[in-house]
């Protein structure tokens, strides 16, 4: 790599005053080092007593890019993982860019160790080669006989930390290409002994989160909502409200869609908004009912589609159909789902001494507040810093493209004198009622079966309400007036399936509607994996084999599915289950993930179903830590299972019939007997684990009651026909 000589002259004067070593990659990839973060793109810096500190692009809700990626540095750079810290990044999509969106910060789709994988490991191989270098010429020695074991410098009869060559490795070139470590080499990637980095801190109370920011002199602001999607706020009685005390002033939110309600403090915020007489214009409101929107989604794929998917002759699909010995005709319907995370949303706004704003949130997608704050309160960009702080969880629910709660932040905030801190807090009901929500689906599916049951046609239509559509993802997302996120899943399944049709019709939406863990997977896998099962059972033949034979077309992606459906189905013993157990599988790929899962039940569905055990196999590539995979394969089959068993959103002319857990129920310690994972050993490039442990766990649950019970086609099981123990 060249360096300049004016970037190389700063870099030596920064490095002997500051004596810290930064280590990047710019945009085009090449690294540099050096004592200025605004001049490189960082992700480690070490400093003189040897305190290495990752810099973490993505944010952390629970799904471990803290570690992971503290993890990537110090295998590269020969640290012990207990050497190295953490800390957000700023908001800044040039330098932190998430290199599957583009130029565009944030975390989702699964993406966070799949796109950094490289890029950290680089920046802390960058560091051990500098560190070396610096320690070899100072003890004369050559630097292949010098190594880095838990931050010591060793070799040539010498010993030394590697915080002392730190200003002296401040000042030479970056390696272009540092040689990464043989998987042989590996410490701490796919140890299972690593344990996560902030178990500590959430354990002992010690973890900052965004609910937890309490500034001087703050006001804590909640919203009053329009109880119908697109209703409007036309004027406000407080009188009652300033009988509260801590009550600070009401005001109609610039957009007028809600109304913010200023306070001292939380509790008298919310008993003020209680307190609040609010006129509310519904001429613009949704006024549908649930039954409505489901009648209109199953009239949708009982009609012809509105886009043909995947360019196939639906009229030749049909006659295979038409012509096979057995059609399998069936349709599915899948109700709105709020995310619920335990954490309700919050961020604090704060004005900064250089006229900007500081935002301070679990900030999932950092762009697009960055942005929205900037515009809301008409300051440059360069004014707004994002203080990303630990989120307690989101399953996609904090990264909006409208910025919902941010904006409603900067929006209270933009309404006062800029004095104080504003702090925006969202309650549980807030939550429930919010209208951002996975989409209500329809699917109906015929499957044309030979005299044999192999498949000789499949014609698939969706009926959905694309989350995409009239969102800057469009451009990217939609192609030919197709949201790929509603037939992800279908439209690029694995199975060898001939004369397949794929068709998507667009409905109206009813709410603000939004990615869920796993998105549009979430229905589609439960679709696919039903059918293929019920294909199975009608054919006489064991469903892992039956799946089996439609994966044998020798593709890379067909023999991992194989792989994981055959690791599940024996560490499971498949087929072996005890008297009054009945066992379903299913098996999916998502997010570049590979994960079969072997649910086993006991009970009947009129007398209760009680979940046994799940089993769970998953390839996703390289693990790089094994304890956390574990977690997020559990946390997802518990999140879907959950959902699928009793959660439902509902509407009554236009509002949300549920309001919070009791009627919003999330998943019980209690409801699973126990979770076994098993990952498969692999040295394809990482891929995603926060979401991929969603989609089979429903289907599988669904195939398992299936085996003496009811086939469930529409969710929750527990309003058709399910009861559970």
């Amino acid at each position: 790599m060249t360096v300049n000589t004016s970037r190389r002259g700063f870099l030596k004067s920064a490095a002997a005053a500051a004596a810290v070593l930064y280590i990047g990659a710019r945009p085009n990839g090449a690294l540099a080092a050096g004592a200025a973060p605004a001049q490189l793109n960082p992700f480690v810096r070490i400093d003189t007593s040897g305190t290495v500190t990752a810099i973490i692009k993505h944010f952390e809700t629970g799904q471990g890019p803290a570690t992971g990626l503290s993890t990537l540095i110090a295998e590269e750079l020969g640290a012990a993982l207990e050497q190295v810290q953490y800390e957000f990044a700023p908001s800044d999509p040039q330098l932190f860019n998430n290199l599957a969106f583009g130029p565009f910060q944030g975390t989702g789709g699964s993406t966070a160790m799949a796109n950094s994988f490289m890029q950290y490991r680089q920046a802390g191989a960058a560091a051990r080669e500098m560190l070396i270098a610096a320690a070899a010429q100072s003890w004369d020695t050559d630097p292949s006989a010098l190594v880095i074991e838990n931050g010591i410098i060793k070799g040539a009869g010498r010993t030394a930390p590697m915080g002392e060559f730190v200003a002296a490795a401040a000042q030479m070139e970056a390696p272009a290409e540092p040689r990464l470590k043989e998987p042989g080499e590996f410490r701490l990637i796919g140890n299972t002994a690593v344990r996560r980095k902030d178990s500590l801190i959430k354990t002992n109370g010690s973890a900052k989160f965004a609910m937890d920011v309490h500034l001087p002199n703050q006001m804590v602001v909640v919203i009053a909502r329009s109880p119908r999607m697109g209703g409007s706020a036309a004027g406000i009685d407080d009188s009652s409200a300033k009988s509260v005390k801590g009550f600070i002033r009401a005001a109609i939110l610039p957009n007028k869609a809600g109304v913010a309600v200023y306070a001292e403090n939380t509790w008298a915020a919310f008993q003020a908004r209680e307190a609040l007489s609010v006129d509310w214009d519904f001429s613009a409101a949704e006024t549908r009912s649930s039954d409505q929107i489901r009648e209109e989604l199953l009239a949708a794929v009982n009609s012809a589609p509105q886009y043909n998917v995947n360019g196939a002759d639906q009229a030749a699909t049909a006659a295979l159909i038409d012509s096979a010995d057995t059609v399998l005709d069936r349709t599915f319907y899948f109700p709105l789902l709020a995310h619920a995370p335990m954490e309700p949303l919050t961020c604090t706004i704060e004005a900064t001494e250089d006229g900007g704003v500081l935002l301070h949130d679990g900030c999932q997608m950092p762009t697009v507040p960055h942005m929205a704050v900037a515009e809301i309160l008409q300051l440059p960009q360069e004014k707004i810093r994002v203080n990303t702080m630990l989120a307690g969880g989101s399953f996609g629910r904090r990264a909006t493209p409208t910025s919902d709660y941010q904006a409603e932040a900067a929006m209270a905030f933009a309404l006062t004198d800029r004095s104080r801190p504003v702090k925006l807090v969202w309650s549980r009901e807030d939550d429930i009622t919010g209208g951002y929500y996975r989409p209500a689906v329809a699917h109906r599916v015929r499957v044309g079966l030979d005299a044999e049951g192999s498949i000789t046609g499949w014609d698939h239509r969706i009926a959905a309400q694309s989350i995409l559509k009239g969102t800057f993802f469009e451009s990217v997302l939609v192609h030919d007036g197709v949201d790929a996120t509603s037939v992800e899943g279908v439209a690029d399944s694995d199975y060898r399936i001939p004369g397949m049709f794929v068709g998507l019709t667009d409905t109206a939406k009813a709410t603000t509607v939004l990615w869920w863990r796993s998105v549009g997977h979430t229905h589609t896998g439960y679709v696919m994996e039903t059918m293929i099962d019920e294909a199975a059972r009608i054919a006489g033949r064991d469903p892992v084999n039956y799946r089996l034979a439609m994966l044998e077309g020798g593709s890379k992606h067909q023999d991992r599915l194989a792989t994981v459906l055959k690791l599940a189905a024996e560490k499971a013993g498949w087929g072996k289950a005890t008297e009054g157990r009945s066992q379903g599988i299913a098996v999916h790929k998502s997010f570049g993930s590979y994960v079969a899962e072997v649910v086993e039940i006991s009970g009947t569905a009129e007398e209760g179903v009680r979940i046994e055990k799940i089993t769970c196999a998953v390839d996703c590539g390289i693990p790089v830590n094994p304890d956390v995979i574990k977690a997020q394969m559990e946390g997802g089959i518990g999140y879907g299972i959950g959902h699928a068993m009793r959660d439902q959103i509902t509407l009554t002319g236009g509002e949300v019939d549920q309001f919070n857990f009791p009627d919003y129920e999330p998943l019980r310690i209690g409801d699973i007997g126990a979770i076994e994972v098993h990952i498969v050993p692999s040295a394809e490039a990482p891929t995603g684990v926060g979401e991929p442990g969603t989609p089979p766990s429903a289907p599988a649950l669904a195939n398992a009651i299936a085996v003496s019970g009811p086939r469930i086609t529409e969710l929750p099981m527990s309003e058709n026909g399910v009861s559970f123990a």
